[in-house]
């Protein structure tokens, strides 16, 4: 343990200029006196820290000493230090280990490199989570990853849809993080599936071996599956009039349906368009906030659910 603290404490001063004893105390949570006594011992191991005096002061080491990191050109430099998903991480319990990671990397880059990394840590960052997004129960998350790691079968108390629970042994292949939300890929009797882990109600790692498909790759499994998911989505094709000046309105909350116009405007400048929902339901809730700016041409029922709806708001404010 004390030898990882003095390994830090050099690369930590590999990266920044000049820190306090307080500074490292803090960052490796021990006390400063430790930190006197691990200076101490780096000294004699022939590192050479030295100490500043007086404010602004604090442990260094000399220019001299630097362990290089050969063979990442300026692309790959810039590649390893974007801005990871922080929530992701702290989800597995990998932030600090991350931070440490940046740390020990920058530390062994020549002085030239360590400028660009840092030039591309201050000027991108890449925040994967959305605007509207609900906190979910992780909870079950740790027992999920010890599994993984151990190659040992999960016995579930998995929530379905409808609210059902059911019990599953589950033969863990992968985690996989999509925005915020975590899943499982598992197989069970061989049939790879795909749980959210919100729903997993419990999870005990048991002491049966994983049984691992040779061939699977969680990648590529994740791929095909997003995209069987993403086509077999309930579609509900919608043909309308609308004001064009709606359209930069429709195309902020795209999220919500797709839109595509359909030939050049007419006499009075409104449009044709086509949209896709999901459901019946879903277009009616989403054209009758368009008010006035759009009408429904196709399906009819459709177009009369959205009258009737209408004259029921108009008939509720009434007095």
């Amino acid at each position: 343990m004390r030898a990882d603290r003095l390994l830090s404490i050099m690369l930590t001063l590999q990266v920044n200029r000049r820190v306090t004893a307080r500074e490292l105390a803090e960052r490796l949570e021990v006390s400063e006196r430790t930190i006197y006594r691990d200076m101490d011992a780096l000294s004699g191991a022939g590192i050479p820290v030295v100490a500043e005096r007086g404010q602004g002061g604090g442990w260094e080491l000399l220019e001299d000493y630097q362990t290089n990191l050969t063979g990442l050109n300026l692309t790959e430099v810039q590649a390893l230090f974007l801005n990871q998903p922080a929530h992701v991480l702290a989800d597995l319990g990998l932030d600090k280990a991350a931070d440490a990671a940046v740390i020990k990397l920058l530390a062994s880059l020549p002085a030239m490199q360590r400028r660009n990394a840092e030039y591309i840590r201050q000027r991108i960052h890449i925040d994967v989570t959305g605007w509207h997004q609900t906190k979910e129960d992780l909870s079950a998350l740790p027992a999920l990853q010890e599994a993984l790691w151990q190659e040992r079968k999960l016995r579930l108390i998995y929530q379905r849809g409808a609210g059902e629970n059911v019990e599953r042994v589950v033969d863990p292949l992968g985690l996989v993080a999509k925005g915020s939300v975590w899943y499982l890929v598992g197989a069970v009797a061989g049939e790879v599936r795909t749980y959210r882990v919100s729903r997993v109600q419990e999870a005990t790692v048991t002491d049966e071996q994983v049984v691992r498909p040779p061939d699977f790759d969680l990648a590529a499994y994740w791929a095909q599956s997003s995209a069987e998911f993403v086509a077999n989505l309930p579609r509900y094709p919608v043909t309308v009039r609308l004001d064009p000046t709606i359209l930069p309105w429709l195309r902020a909350i795209a999220r919500f349906a797709r839109i595509e116009p359909l030939g050049p405007p007419e006499a009075d400048g409104w449009q044709k368009a086509s949209m896709q929902f999901d459901v019946m339901e879903e277009a009616c809730v989403y054209l009758l906030g368009c008010g006035p700016q759009i009408e429904v041409l196709e399906p009819p029922e459709l177009r009369e659910m959205v009258i009737r709806q209408a004259q029921a708001v108009v008939a509720f404010y009434t007095p």
